[in-house]
């Protein structure tokens, strides 16, 4: 596990080791609403890219941090590619899980590039 700029980096290997319980996982496709009544008994939700283009996940983060609350860790995981790394910690991912054949070195390299921003987000609210 390596933390950058406060968001956890994991390979595939440090996730499958993760052997938290209090764990929901969020179809891509789900309303973040359906979880509402479980989020204080949650440490983890986990949000799925099923490809690196569809973004729904994204909103539903949003959504869990801003409108429910959610105060643990959300998770990215599948189709994770070092590009979008920026953009899911600044819409309140606190975790990624890298596609395979992914450098965290590469990721790291990733956030140097950007040293802020001018449009605000959830990692600097």
């Amino acid at each position: 596990m390596n933390e950058i700029r406060g968001m956890c980096i994991l390979t595939q290997q440090d996730h499958d080791a993760d052997t938290n319980e209090r764990v929901a996982i969020l179809a891509n496709d789900a309303d973040p609403h359906t979880l509402k009544g479980q989020l204080a008994a949650l440490d983890r939700i986990e949000l799925h890219f099923p490809h690196f283009t569809d973004g729904r996940a994204y909103s539903q983060a949003y959504l869990l941090r801003k409108r429910l609350g959610f105060a643990g860790d959300l998770r990215a995981t599948g189709d994770v590619l070092i590009d979008q790394l920026v953009q899911i910690a600044r819409t309140g991912f606190s975790s990624a899980v890298l596609k395979d054949g992914m450098d965290v070195a590469d990721a790291q390299r990733q956030f140097a590039r950007f040293a802020g921003y001018y449009q605000g987000d959830l990692a600097s609210h």
